[in-house]
């Protein structure tokens, strides 16, 4: 539940209540309310604000996951597959874009403009092995290069899982982390 709670809306929301308390104290000439409402308030507020800023949000379901494929996932998924699912469906702090660094690692984001943009993800049953399927769109690299990078992306996921990619329409391409 603390996941989907985004950090920057506490700050805010503290920040901006102990603030409007310490202006309505100061008002009514209560020197110590107004003192804790300055001093936290304000830093709250403004720290509220850069998270804000800095804010990346959780990558959406394509679809809710079975019970059936969340008892495969109790059984087979990797850490690694753990790992990923929860970094992306939660909200991250400083961060230009979901797995950026792991394109970057994996030769798939040569720049920023032509980095591929994580949509959404899935869980499925791929031959009674948990998948985790990630949904990209990726106008700039090409399908192609994706293809060429299959065996990169399987080793750099792995160990315990195969990397198959298949290409969706015109830009999406989608990426099947599947446990072995």
């Amino acid at each position: 539940m603390w996941r989907k709670i985004p950090l920057a809306l506490v700050g805010l929301t503290i920040g901006s209540i102990l603030t409007v308390i310490g202006f309505i104290a100061y008002g009514i000439g209560n020197s110590t309310l107004n003192l804790a409402g300055f001093f936290y308030g304000i830093p709250l507020l403004l720290g509220g604000l850069a998270l804000k800023a800095a804010e990346l949000k959780p990558i959406p379901f394509a679809a809710e996951t079975p019970p059936e494929v969340i008892a495969l996932r109790k059984q087979k998924a990797t850490d690694t597959q753990n790992q990923l699912r929860n970094d992306v469906t939660r909200y991250r702090y400083g961060q230009e874009a979901h797995l950026d660094e792991a394109l970057q690692r994996l030769g798939l984001s040569p720049t920023d403009d032509e980095r591929p943009v994580l949509m959404k993800i899935k869980e499925a049953n791929i031959n009674n092995n948990y998948a985790l399927i990630l949904y990209f769109d990726s106008p700039l690299i090409s399908f192609d290069i994706w293809q060429e990078k299959q065996e990169k992306i399987t080793k750099f996921f792995g160990p315990g899982i195969i990397a198959e990619v298949s290409k969706n329409d015109e830009n999406e391409i989608e990426l099947a982390l599947i446990s072995v």
